[in-house]
């Protein structure tokens, strides 16, 4: 199977600026990334950011770089841009990892890949089960609750399923989103021309608007541990300590 990763990869955040080239075990964030990346079964990892800062680090470990406009609103929106430079086919598949998840594992990026395809709806991602209550109330980890067949019902900042008796608390029905995608070009190039729907400008997530103009979005639990993805400073020193630092 053929698939490209393109890592949508944004210098200002604001929870963390400039996270993407923190250190990590004397590497800029943005690399632990890539390098995982490539030892995906993708034929093709390119990063598309909006900074020169971004892409003079990423061409000098010998990554792909698009540059891209600073006015996107979200990875995909970038990675749309990014697509219409690289003269990417329709019909070719797209994995988007985000450029703060330096723990992510190759397993998993194919992993998406091979829902996409095996789920015939029109975007795949994945999730883990919530590991406590803190992370379950954690506005900063977005929940995820979907039907027997892997259709995504909904994503949350809050906590869902949200337990109207608090004895009622079971933590294995509780799951959280990991932040990868699978689409193919075609889908991707749509998205743009989508307007940003209410849910979508409330909870901060991209793929709210997906399912607000009804597409299906597959999910699948993640084959294999995906670590931490860097939001702030703490997610930030977390990773450092399970890397080496």
């Amino acid at each position: 199977m053929d698939f490209s990763v393109v890592i949508p990869a944004r210098y200002e955040s604001s929870r963390l600026n400039a996270k993407l080239l923190s250190d990590i075990n004397s590497k800029p964030l943005i690399q632990h990334t890539y390098e995982n990346a490539l030892k995906s079964y993708a034929n093709r990892v390119v990063i598309a950011t909006d900074d020169e800062r971004i892409s003079k680090v990423c061409e000098g470990f010998g990554a792909e770089v698009c540059m891209t406009k600073k006015t996107h609103n979200s990875g995909t929106s970038r990675i749309a841009e990014a697509l219409s430079k690289l003269n990417i086919a329709d019909d070719h598949l797209i994995v988007n990892v985000q450029g703060d998840e330096p723990m992510i594992s190759p397993l998993v990026i194919n992993q998406v890949a091979d829902s996409l395809i095996s789920s015939k709806m029109e975007v795949s991602t994945l999730c883990e089960v919530v590991q406590s209550k803190e992370q379950y109330f954690d506005p900063n980890c977005v929940k995820v609750v979907f039907n027997k067949f892997g259709k995504a019902l909904y994503f949350s900042r809050s906590p869902i399923p949200n337990f109207r008796n608090e004895s009622d608390f079971d933590i294995d029905l509780c799951y959280k989103h990991v932040g990868i995608y699978a689409y193919k070009a075609k889908f991707v190039k749509s998205y743009i021309g989508m307007t940003n729907s209410s849910l979508e400008e409330s909870e901060k997530l991209e793929q709210l608007t997906v399912l607000h103009e009804g597409f299906d979005i597959h999910v699948s639990l993640a084959c294999a541990p995906t670590g931490y993805g860097v939001d702030t400073q703490k997610d930030l020193d977390v990773v450092r300590a399970a890397l080496g630092k």
